[in-house]
């Protein structure tokens, strides 16, 4: 049973022995609006908007939440998630792969309603079809092939979904760089298995961005948002990084990255 639920009332998925109202999950309503707000500002000015991005971990553990972009979201004069974005038609299809692989790495259930798979440009109207036929096009077939890969993606490794509800599955490496609008976390599962997601809000790419890694090793790149397969600029870091004995960000290694335009990458340490 899941709460389409908006207010801040307390332990909606809590049992009922505990005083909770013993839903299982919750929409995250907070999250979802904070989010949108942010992409939908041009890129130039997310650097004071930072917060949106931030503020939503000091309570995305307070329930079991889901990560809504729903129906609502696309009726009633709000349009659909393509158009919201800013930007050019590249930088607006740039900015959506970005918004689902945030969506993809961040805490909580995904739910997206139907459309949001190919890009739809228009709002959704009960009374007519969705346009299949985007789907053709190369941009709007790279929205759809980003989704099957983040969905394979998540399926396949515990650190994505394995402790959605539960702090230790989130791990900040860098929240503080507002200036660069740059987000960079790990992501935690069972048995050691841990991922590095870092996100690039503004359309220039950022060359040898340093962030600390937990350990040495040659970080494989599993996913970038950027590339040609999903309507890209190809840029990213050649299939992998290695890491450097050089302490960054309170960690005893790190990587140099470079870092896509309106892009996620998404690493993993090889064993």
């Amino acid at each position: 049973m899941i709460a389409e639920e908006s207010t801040a009332w307390p332990q909606v998925t809590r049992p009922p022995w505990l005083g909770g109202l013993g839903f299982a999950m919750k929409w995250n309503m907070g999250w979802m609006h904070d989010t949108l707000e942010y992409f939908s500002k041009d890129p130039v000015h997310r650097r004071y908007q930072h917060a949106q991005l931030t503020f939503g971990l000091l309570y995305s553990h307070s329930e079991n939440f889901v990560l809504p972009f729903s129906h609502d979201e696309v009726v009633h004069g709000k349009r659909a998630l393509l158009a919201k974005m800013p930007g050019d038609d590249w930088q607006r299809f740039a900015n959506l792969r970005l918004l689902y692989a945030y969506l993809y790495t961040y805490p909580g259930k995904k739910l997206l309603f139907m459309g949001a798979e190919h890009g739809e440009w228009r709002e959704w109207d009960h009374q007519g079809s969705l346009d299949w036929g985007l789907a053709d096009s190369p941009l709007h077939c790279g929205i759809g092939t980003l989704l099957q890969d983040l969905n394979r993606l998540y399926r396949a490794r515990s650190a994505l979904h394995r402790y959605d509800f539960d702090s230790r599955g989130f791990e900040w490496i860098d929240c503080h760089d507002a200036e660069q609008s740059v987000l960079s976390y790990l992501r935690r599962g069972e048995n050691n298995d841990w991922l590095i997601v870092c996100l690039n809000f503004t359309p220039v790419p950022r060359q040898g961005y340093r962030i600390g890694v937990p350990g040495p090793g040659r970080y494989r790149e599993l996913l970038n948002t950027d590339s040609a397969d999903y309507g890209g600029s190809n840029l990213g870091n050649l299939g992998a990084v290695e890491a450097e004995p050089l302490p960054w960000m309170g960690r005893p290694f790190s990587v140099s990255l470079t870092l896509p335009p309106l892009a996620a990458v998404v690493f993993e340490v090889e064993a």
